[in-house]
């Protein structure tokens, strides 16, 4: 297991000590699969917040309302803990109107944005994926999880990763994504100019900018 994670083994351990399950998952579990350098490290439990807040000397809370707490580890880094949860309705295509925290980290990964940062990696080194990740990896592809439809109008940012991710990786947009992108780009008029700019500078620093600037142009200038 790459060393980035071993320094966060001890956060899994404390957390199985009591009774909770808890995974890495998102973006670090996606570069151990691409061979890319691990940046910030996530881990999702069953435990509640206010769990993770008893368990851990020193926490941060950063939306305990939406389940994640900030773990400051003993080695100086800092660790986000997100509760298992599932969303409702979105109100401001950015925040579900309300959460439930949940038991089952299947549930949890379903939620998430795309198939490539919806995957988990357990204290062995396990990958877990319920939606076609690896494989996608494998195909160089990105890819919803679920309908592309509902993600967008959920999130639209999405969109902006969507293509921030080809810009950083050089794959392509599965068909389906690419068509409700189309279709869907008017709904980035409600995201803030301060996000779009985030993904933005972003999408400019990757390895195949200029191909992802290309597909924006296609789609009528979805960044």
């Amino acid at each position: 297991m790459n060393e980035p994670f071993t320094h966060a083994i001890p956060i899994l351990h404390t957390l199985h000590e009591h009774g909770h399950q808890a995974y890495f998952v998102g973006g670090a579990v996606r570069d151990v699969l691409l061979g890319r350098e691990i940046g910030d490290i996530d881990i999702a439990t069953d435990a509640t917040p206010d769990k993770v807040e008893s368990l851990f000397e020193k926490t941060v809370d950063v939306g305990k309302a939406h389940g994640t707490v900030i773990v400051l580890h003993d080695d100086g880094v800092s660790y986000e803990v997100t509760t298992f949860r599932t969303e409702s309705e979105y109100e401001d295509f950015r925040r579900p109107k309300e959460v439930a925290f949940i038991t089952s980290l299947k549930e949890d990964l379903l939620r998430r944005d795309l198939t490539i940062n919806a995957m988990a990696m357990d204290i062995n080194g396990e990958i877990i994926d319920h939606v076609g990740g690896k494989q996608d990896i494998k195909r160089k592809r990105i890819q919803t999880v679920g309908d592309p439809a509902c993600r967008f109008q959920e999130d639209a940012l999405r969109m902006m990763r969507a293509v921030r991710f080809l810009s950083q990786l050089g794959f392509e947009l599965a068909d389906e994504t690419a068509e409700a992108m189309k279709k869907d780009k008017h709904l980035l008029a409600n995201i803030s100019v301060e996000r779009k700019k985030i993904e933005m500078e972003k999408l400019l620093k990757g390895r195949h900018c200029e191909k992802a600037i290309q597909v924006s142009t296609h789609f009528n200038q979805i960044i």
